[in-house]
């Protein structure tokens, strides 16, 4: 019956009749179309949590895959290298050597 009317004269149908018409045709409004569907959220957890899973793989790995550091990483070991390779006076041209004035013992300037 509404498909016949649809067919008339469109001012004589009541505003209920147009918006069947127009669910009958086209199911959703724009507004419909365009409104958020929250889909993001559970994106975002997910990501979530593959990087907390990284973050802890990491830190399951240093803890018992890892070997500790040698001892030439400490601060002292790095102290000892510098002061060794000055005083063999490695690289005088470009390198450390050439950052070390010999003649006073200290850093130049």
């Amino acid at each position: 019956a509404l498909r016949e009317k649809e067919k008339g004269d469109w001012k004589k149908l009541s505003l209920e009749e147009k918006k069947a018409l127009y669910r009958a045709s086209f199911c959703l409004t724009f507004a419909e179309m365009k409104a958020p569907t929250g889909e993001w959220k559970s994106i975002v957890g997910i990501a979530c949590m593959f990087i907390s899973i990284g973050i802890w793989l990491v830190i399951l790995e240093k803890l018992f895959v890892f070997k500790p550091l040698p001892d030439s990483f400490s601060e002292e070991s790095k102290k000892a290298q510098l002061k060794r390779m000055i005083d063999l006076r490695v690289n005088p041209i470009e390198g450390i050597g050439s950052k070390y004035d010999y003649d006073k013992g200290e850093w130049k300037k």
